[in-house]
């Protein structure tokens, strides 16, 4: 048995590559394959996503060792030291967003899998590449490398956006396209500027170098440093920025739609693992340069997507000011620099991406079942048996008469309670109302707002000005969001009479009560997973454990060293932790 875990514990560094490897590998795969082959790419791809999913959850339980606060896995890919090679890096950071990425692609293909697949050419290998750019961007430890994935992520979405055709696909696509071309060329112009000011390009010697920049030198840096910021917070839907992202998301088919809520906190995740580097207490004379505007702007997304949901019509709109709406929350929080008040935003991430990428599903059913009770397209069986179609009230061979049935009311399909309360669900979540995660999560920041006393809190832990705009803004825009799914759901489930019974398959049902599930979950398993973002947080706020790991990494001896005992763990293994 110890051989056995010994075993294991070496292999587990190298599923470092396996999430951008395994996509990579799956999508080329199935350009191989005849269009034709609809079934089998379908198969290939659940099975490679499920695959993905099941590594994800081991890394973030290989990082999450007890006994290391602050492990993290420096993998490098080419043998050569940072900063001249390509460096992976695995933190829980990094682990979380791919198992959420992980989840959320996996309902997205299920509930693609009843009819959306089929609806163009390519969706299964522009699936893969675009988890392959996720992945890639969520691992990468230089800013050269980061570009290139995002540009993978882009291009698949590109096509992804596009998939199924039709005037409005085609035309806020094309919307989209113009807009992340801009904001790629910022991204290359605001890392090329940083080049020439500090030599590198790698994350961990960015911040090593940033302190020691010459005061001439401060305002170029400062500037380089906003530009590539303006390209994350395009992707982040920061107003104004954000204008392109609800037609697009709107008109996208909804598994799209699901996964696309996922983009925008790659934005986030990149302005936090940027910032908290570049920026931290340690910069020097660029100690938290920019904290004001992200509080700024973070504050005025909250205000624009809770005003847009209140104006919103289709619940595909609502679903996409939801995502600026759970965006700019988390730009804002982050602005403040506090760990505590960081991990609260890291339980609300998860939580609030699990509950809009859920209602981009619904979106689809209830649409579908408010214009004709039936499928968009003709209703195919393909061996699926419908899903909780059929009444609650059972066959008991008593006839009822008129004033009996209005007496005991009629019963409800099961299929329309399963979205009605699979609906409320997303609302409390996405209000951050209890009992749910959305609550824990909004809770956690308003505590740490209220009594700033992690790093970088203010003197005399009192919030000020911006904490208590903060605070109020959140109670807001939740007050604000729940009036708009409110309405929604009134006039959706309330207001509607003689509607056919809605007709829903497993495939279509199943994702998304997975996805409302994993939010119950974060509700039950609030306490250990709060621990889980405070030590991530903790680490993300001490950048010398991440410089430290990545910068003392060395490459495996080649074969001129044969006698001598490759250090492989300190190439592959844990890093900047206590094992």
């Amino acid at each position: 048995m110890t051989a056995w875990a010994s075993f294991v514990s070496s292999l587990m560094p190298h599923l470092m590559l396996a999430p951008i490897m395994l996509p990579l590998l799956t999508g080329a795969l199935m350009l191989l394959l005849r269009e034709e082959r609809q079934r089998l790419k379908l198969g290939v791809n659940m099975a490679s996503t499920l695959l993905g999913l099941i590594i994800a959850i081991a890394l973030m339980q290989w990082t999450h060792k007890a006994g290391a606060p602050a492990s993290m896995g420096v993998y490098l890919p080419g043998n050569w030291p940072a900063p001249f090679g390509i460096v992976l890096v695995l933190d829980r950071l990094s682990a979380l967003m791919l198992v959420l990425t992980s989840g959320i692609a996996l309902c997205s293909i299920v509930f693609a899998a009843s009819r959306w697949h089929r609806a163009g050419v390519h969706y299964h290998p522009l699936f893969q590449f675009q988890l392959m750019g996720l992945a890639g961007a969520f691992l990468t430890a230089d800013l050269f490398n980061l570009f290139v994935f995002f540009e993978i992520m882009l291009a698949a979405s590109y096509g992804l956006v596009l998939h199924g055709s039709g005037r409005t696909r085609i035309q806020s696509g094309l919307h989209y396209i113009a807009i992340n071309l801009a904001a790629s060329s910022l991204f290359l112009i605001g890392a090329s500027m940083l080049y020439g000011i500090t030599g590198t390009l790698n994350m961990a010697d960015l911040a090593r170098s940033i302190p020691q920049v010459a005061a001439a030198d401060r305002g170029l840096l400062h500037a380089a440093a906003g530009i590539l910021a303006t390209a994350f917070l395009i992707k982040a839907a920061v107003w104004p920025l954000n204008f392109w992202l609800v037609p697009a998301y709107s008109a996208a088919t909804a598994p799209v739609g699901a996964l696309f809520a996922l983009m925008t906190k790659v934005g986030v995740y990149t302005l936090l693992r940027l910032w908290t580097l570049m920026f931290s207490s340690e910069a020097g004379a660029s100690a938290l340069f920019g904290s004001l505007w992200l509080i700024g702007a973070g504050m005025v997304t909250m205000a624009f997507a809770a005003i847009g949901m209140l104006g919103s019509q289709r619940l595909a709109n609502l679903a996409g000011y939801a995502a600026i709406l759970s965006s700019g929350t988390l730009l804002a929080a982050a602005g403040f620099g506090q760990n505590v008040l960081t991990a609260g935003l890291l339980y609300y991430l998860p939580s609030s991406t699990l509950a809009v990428s859920a209602l981009f599903l619904l979106a689809d059913l209830i649409d579908r079942w408010r214009n004709d009770g039936a499928s968009l397209a003709p209703y195919e069986t393909d061996g699926d048996a419908p899903f909780l179609n059929a009444q609650l009230m059972p066959t008991t061979g008593i006839n009822l008469d008129e004033d009996e049935v209005a007496l005991i009311g009629r019963a409800i399909p099961a299929a329309a309670a399963f979205l009605g309360l699979a609906f409320l669900t997303c609302t409390l979540v996405i209000a951050g109302l209890p009992p749910l995660s959305g609550f824990v999560g909004k809770f956690a920041m308003l505590t740490a707002l209220l009594n700033p006393l992690g790093l970088g809190s203010s003197a005399g832990n009192q919030p000020g000005l911006p904490g208590w705009t903060l605070v109020a803004l959140l109670i807001a825009t939740g007050l604000m969001a729940l009036i708009a799914l409110t309405r929604a759901g009134i006039r959706h489930f309330w207001a509607s009479h003689d509607r056919p019974t809605p007709q829903l398959r497993v495939a279509e049902g199943l994702p998304i009560a997975v996805l409302l599930a994993a939010c119950v979950l974060l509700t039950v398993r609030a306490e250990s997973v709060m621990r889980y973002m405070q030590a991530t947080a903790n680490v993300l706020h001490d950048p010398s454990t991440y410089v430290r790991a990545v910068m003392s990494a060395r490459p495996v001896p080649g074969p001129v060293a044969a006698g001598a005992p490759a250090d492989t763990a300190a190439v592959l293994g844990i890093s900047g932790g206590t094992p």
